[in-house]
């Protein structure tokens, strides 16, 4: 209590200062539920503003962004801004039971911040069960008035949103799957911004189509809004320009495929300098786990020249689902944009090092709160998920958000002893470890890293074979990070340093981990409050594939977490 007395004038004061100069951007979000027709099938959706994807929010560095949303839903409900830094606002941030309470149905909240420091594409989703499946949509951020992209301006810019759509709520996939303590049902189809595209069933109508004019270039704004699955992404005889990731600007970079994982943003320059016609746009899964069932099938749009009469468009050949190598090629050769807009250097001096395993476990069957003695996971048992041996649980029976408890410096919600390591050291990424019955069970536990204000921070993120190999999406909330270097087996700390990059490493908020391998990130705590570091795959996050990060207060009132707002959700 001392505590908030004592900074609560100070942080005010702070708050309103900084927030004085800068346009207001306000939006008013309703949630609630909308009936669509897809597939065949009328699907009652939960859904923002009826329309799916929700609606795009577009904003300029320094602005702020005010948002009422009004939960009209049947179910609780969070929003989170996916890679927006909320430096000393991470009351905004989102995640349920982590930052704030859910906005309980028939209740509102205003989500109000300052976004600073970053340009690009991110996007906005729920943060409560599946719902983002359909609560989503872009937030782009625009260079300030006056400034210009380091690359020349395109002639239009157009938001491409990746979905993933189930004939069935969402909500009831996701408990039949935890009540079972088996996988859930796979999707029945890809989208492109809220379309399946013509390879579906009752679909043939329910395609995006783009218009261009020959000769001019576009950029898209490409958002991996799927739950489960990384796509690849490619448009019929067109090169395709990476100019960005994450919102962090890239150097150039040609293909013909893009691959995205799920949180993921990749913007891309297309020139449409092909003979005037139609041509398919498509997005398939990058499925790296073997023998493990997920949708393969294929979404598709149509990129359609101004003058054209073609009928028939040309098709792209796509990557084979399991097509590792494009995969870990296209994310690998990505390089940051050193010098340009907001480029942060690689910070040299490491002050904390962790090496954190990640991969999925087995619960036993019984210890859940169905009583099941028998389960439809491996070996009978229930599917489970941890990052070094620690299966993270919300804590949805306190009444307190953990970043509450952070801040009134309340015991009982989470504690502070994540490990810097796994507690046992084995062969991570051999096949034959993966049902070690000593190794595979994870206990369940609400853990965190406490660091110290602007410490660096360096991680060893280390794929394991644990029930099945996979590529997994590690999303940090509050915070970008360098990608330092990415490889294949066990990370190596005598010759894998070797090919670290400290001159221009790529700059992301989600990591797609190779499959059977590693990625070693780096980044600065130089903002307070609690922050969850996840896979961004939503099957795993129920299972505890999570931890969180309490970033202490700096020394001066500018590194301070201020108060919550007055309206903040209540549990």
């Amino acid at each position: 209590m001392a505590r908030f007395v004592a900074l609560l004038a100070c942080a005010l004061a702070l708050l309103a200062s900084s927030m004085a100069s800068a346009a207001i951007v306000e939006h008013s979000f309703h949630v609630q539920n909308l009936t669509v027709r897809r597939l065949c099938n009328e699907q009652v959706i939960t859904a923002v503003n009826g329309s799916l994807p929700g609606p795009t929010i577009r904003v300029r560095e320094g602005d702020i962004l005010v948002v009422h949303v009004y939960n009209k839903s049947p179910y609780n409900i969070t929003i989170h801004w996916h890679g927006i830094f909320q430096k000393l606002s991470g009351w905004a941030d989102g995640p349920e039971y982590v930052t704030q309470c859910p906005i309980v149905p028939g209740n509102s909240y205003t989500y109000k911040f300052k976004i600073t420091g970053q340009e690009g594409t991110l996007w906005w989703h729920a943060h409560v069960s599946w719902l983002r499946a359909t609560v989503h949509g872009a937030l782009i951020i625009h260079p300030k008035s006056g400034h210009s992209y380091p690359f020349p301006k395109p002639d239009k810019e157009v938001p491409i949103l990746f979905g993933e759509w189930w004939n069935a709520n969402v909500v009831d996939v996701e408990n039949q799957g935890l009540a079972t303590g088996g996988a859930p049902n796979n999707s029945d189809a890809f989208t492109i911004n809220g379309k399946p595209g013509d390879l579906y069933p009752c679909s043939q109508n329910q395609i995006y189509k783009l218009k261009v004019v020959e000769g001019k270039t576009y950029m898209l704004r490409i958002i991996n809004a799927a739950l489960n699955n990384q796509l690849f992404f490619k448009i019929a005889n067109h090169k395709l320009t990476v100019v960005a990731i994450d919102a962090s600007y890239t150097e150039q970079y040609v293909t013909d495929v893009v691959v995205v994982a799920p949180g993921q943003t990749t913007d891309v320059l297309v020139t449409a300098d092909q003979p005037v016609g139609s041509y398919y746009m498509a997005a398939t899964p990058y499925a790296s786990a073997a023998n493990v069932s997920f949708d393969n099938t294929t979404t598709r749009g149509i990129i359609v020249y101004e003058g054209s009469t073609s009928a028939n468009p040309l098709m792209p050949v796509l990557p084979a689902s399991d097509d590792t190598l494009t995969a870990h090629k296209f994310y690998s050769n990505l390089t940051g944009l050193a010098g340009g807009p907001h480029w942060v250097p690689v910070p040299r001096q490491v002050d904390e090092h962790m090496f954190i395993t990640f991969g999925i476990n087995l619960q036993r069957c019984g210890s859940n709160v169905t009583g099941n003695t028998t389960c439809q996971g491996p070996l009978n048992q229930r599917l489970s998920a941890s990052m070094n041996n620690v299966s993270f649980v919300l804590p949805s029976t306190s009444k307190l958000s953990m970043l509450q408890a952070f801040f009134y410096d309340v015991g009982g919600v989470y504690t502070t002893d994540f490990p810097n390591k796994p507690p046992v050291k084995f062969d991570y990424t051999n096949p034959n470890i993966s049902f070690d019955q000593s190794l595979i069970y994870a206990p369940k536990a609400t853990k965190v890293k406490t660091l110290k204000y602007n410490s660096t921070v360096e991680i060893v993120l280390q794929n394991t074979a644990f029930v099945g190999i996979e590529n997994h999406p590690i999303h940090v909330h509050g915070f970008n990070f360098h990608v330092l270097a990415q490889g294949f087996g066990n990370y190596d700390s005598i010759n894998d340093q070797g090919k670290f990059n400290f001159v221009n490493p790529q700059t992301r908020n989600t990591i797609a981990v190779p499959v059977g391998g590693w990625a070693v990130i780096r980044f600065q705590a130089n903002n307070p409050g609690i922050w969850l570091v996840h896979c961004h795959l939503d099957v795993h996050l129920p299972w505890g594939l999570a931890m969180a990060f309490e970033v202490e207060d700096g020394p001066t009132i500018s590194s301070i977490l201020p108060p919550p707002p007055a309206d903040l959700p209540q549990c």
